[in-house]
């Protein structure tokens, strides 16, 4: 058995919320539509993995630079996800 020597990182919603720009209604919607995926911690409040803060940039360049409403972003993300994936696949076929 293994056990963590050091507590991971996570942001409270007001933290995560100055971290990425956005206010805390709209964090609480987009946890809502599935984008982001916080943790609860003992008191049963959102906390974010500091990881989650490129996860809000890459929806806002979504949302802002190609002006993906954000019901539809959950669907990019996951083709984009896919397509990174089968990259990812092809590069370890080529290499043998």
């Amino acid at each position: 058995m293994t056990y963590a020597i050091v507590r991971p990182t996570r942001l409270d919603l007001d933290s995560y919320a100055r971290a990425t720009g956005l206010h805390p209604q709209a964090v609480r919607r987009l946890v809502t539509l599935g984008l982001l995926e916080p943790t609860r911690n003992a008191r049963g409040e959102l906390c974010f993995a500091p990881s989650q803060v490129a996860t809000a940039a890459r929806i806002q360049r979504l949302h802002e630079g190609l002006s993906i409403n954000y019901a539809a972003i959950g669907v990019v993300i996951d083709l984009l996800d896919r397509i990174e994936e089968l990259e990812a696949a092809l590069r370890g076929l080529s290499r043998r």
